[in-house]
C-alpha cells in the first residue's frame, strides 16, 4: 500500500462509490485492445497497454486525437466510440474481477454503489452476472448513446438519487478523472494503481493511492 499525500485518521465516510471499468472489473488488456481495433479502422497504429495507461484520458476524443495525429469531432468520435465498443463487448466474456474485488467489497463498513461510465442498459446486467448487485445500493452507468466524456456530473446526478451530499461520500476508482468527479461534489477518493492509469500519474495526482483493493478501502475508512 501507498500513498500520495497525507491520510488523517478520522470516522468514515460512511458511502463508498465504486469505480467499475478497470477497478472493480479488471479490463485493462481487453480496453486496450478494443482501442487498437478502433484506431486501425482510423489508419491509427497500435498502443501497448503502458502507452494506453500514460495516455489516456477523458474527454477520450482527445487522447485519440493525440494518438491518431488529427482533429477528432463529434460525428468522428461517435464511429469511433461504436466500434470500440463493439470490440468491446466481443472480449467481455474473459474478464475477470480484480483479484481481491469481492474482498475489498465485503471489508467496507457503510453502504456502497457502483457508477461506471459504460453504458446503463448493459452494465447492470453484467453486475448482477458477477454477482455484486446485492452489495449495492445503486447501480449507475452512462444513460447517454455516446461515451468519452466527464464523470462530474454523473457523480452529481448518483448522489443526488441516493440522498447523499458528496461530504458523506469517498469514491474508489483508477483514473484522475475519478479523483476530479469526487473533487467536484466535495467528496474524497482514493486512488488505485491496478487500473487503466499510469500508477505513477495516480501517486503524483496528490490524492491518496493503493496497490489492491483491499489497501484503498483500509485508506477509505482512515478518511476524515
Amino acid at each position: 500500500m501507498t500513498a500520495a499525500g497525507p491520510v488523517t485518521t478520522g470516522p468514515a465516510r460512511h458511502h463508498l462509490v465504486w469505480d467499475w471499468n478497470g477497478t472493480l472489473l479488471d479490463d485493462l488488456d481487453l480496453v486496450v485492445d478494443a482501442t487498437n481495433v478502433a484506431f486501425a479502422s482510423a489508419g491509427g497504429r497500435s498502443v501497448t497497454a503502458d502507452e494506453h495507461r500514460v495516455r489516456f484520458r477523458r474527454p477520450i476524443a482527445d487522447y485519440y486525437a493525440e494518438m491518431l495525429g488529427w482533429a477528432v469531432d463529434a460525428e468522428a468520435f461517435g464511429a469511433l466510440d461504436r466500434i470500440f465498443h463493439d470490440a468491446y463487448r466481443v472480449g467481455l466474456t474473459s474478464c475477470r474481477l480484480a483479484t481481491d474485488a469481492t474482498a475489498a467489497i465485503a471489508a467496507w463498513p457503510g453502504s456502497q454503489s457502483l457508477l461506471s461510465m459504460w453504458f446503463h442498459d448493459e452494465l447492470v446486467p453484467t453486475v448482477s452476472a458477477y454477482g455484486l448487485t446485492p452489495h449495492f445500493t445503486r447501480v449507475d452507468g452512462l444513460r447517454a448513446a455516446v461515451g468519452g466524456g466527464l464523470k462530474a456530473d454523473w457523480l452529481a446526478k448518483h448522489l443526488a438519487e441516493l440522498g447523499l451530499d458528496g461530504g458523506e461520500v469517498v469514491l474508489i476508482g483508477d483514473s484522475l478523472d475519478d479523483a476530479d468527479a469526487a473533487q467536484s461534489v466535495g467528496a474524497r477518493c482514493v486512488l488505485y494503481t491496478g487500473g487503466l492509469s499510469d500508477p505513477e500519474r495516480l501517486r503524483a495526482s496528490g490524492h491518496p493511492t493503493a496497490d489492491t483493493l483491499t489497501a484503498a478501502v483500509t485508506l477509505a475508512t482512515a478518511l476524515p
